[in-house]
């Protein structure tokens, strides 16, 4: 599994604006390329509700769940929480509330971008699901437990990551054929969470998509 650490080693460049992005090697990441399953296309399934007000499905469990069997579950914090704590640098939390992260700097990690949160506000800080939970939806997940939907969509060794909301609501649900990070630094990065979460949970990507993610491991640099 690469974790956070591992994949996108960030050198803080000291003047705020310019972080030094870094990469697995292509050695790390071509293996999970070649081992997961590649299907001709994505196929909706009906179903998909991510509400879960009123009647809708909650097909993925409430949001930020603490309760779910997921890697680091059970805490007392909620799953947002949990990686706000991780992936800011120098995270604050109130006092009073040490779950409630309010301020730190975040890299983000498509852009680069450096942002200090207690001057921002937390509120523009976003947790994406790198494998989008509707297209996991659509490419197998439907068949899942409840249970093991619930542990996929708050997995945060795996599929969650700390972003700029900005960059977040432009990618959406969006898979590798159609959004890749607009720093193409960036891309080996991505594709090595991609692969890593898909092998992980047995998931497929569609051959359009495994296209993409070629394109980006061949920007790995060569060694690790």
């Amino acid at each position: 599994m690469l974790t956070l650490a591992a994949a996108c080693a960030v050198v803080w460049s000291g003047d705020r604006h310019t972080p030094v992005p870094g990469s697995p090697g292509r050695e790390s990441v071509a293996p999970l390329l070649a081992h997961v399953e590649v299907v001709g296309e994505r196929v909706p399934v009906p179903g998909y509700q991510r509400d879960c007000s009123g009647e809708s499905a909650c097909v993925f469990g409430p949001a930020w769940s603490d309760a779910t069997g997921a890697p680091g579950s059970g805490n007392g914090c909620s799953t947002r929480q949990d990686v706000l704590s991780r992936d800011l640098r120098g995270a604050v939390t109130d006092p009073d509330s040490p779950c409630t992260v309010s301020g730190g700097i975040l890299v983000d990690p498509y852009t680069g971008r450096v942002v200090d949160v207690e001057r921002t506000g937390v509120g523009g800080i976003h947790v994406d699901h790198v494998f989008p939970l509707s297209a996991a939806w659509d490419l197998g997940a439907w068949r899942w437990s409840a249970r093991r939907r619930a542990a996929f969509a708050n997995d945060v060794d795996r599929n969650l990551i700390a972003v700029t909301g900005s960059v977040n609501t432009r990618k959406s649900d969006s898979t590798p054929a159609d959004w890749l990070p607009p720093d193409p630094g960036r891309h080996c990065f991505y594709a090595a969470r991609y692969l890593s979460v898909a092998v992980a949970y047995g998931l497929p990507v569609t051959a359009a998509d495994h296209e993409a993610l070629g394109e980006a491991v061949r920007r790995c640099p060569r060694g690790g």
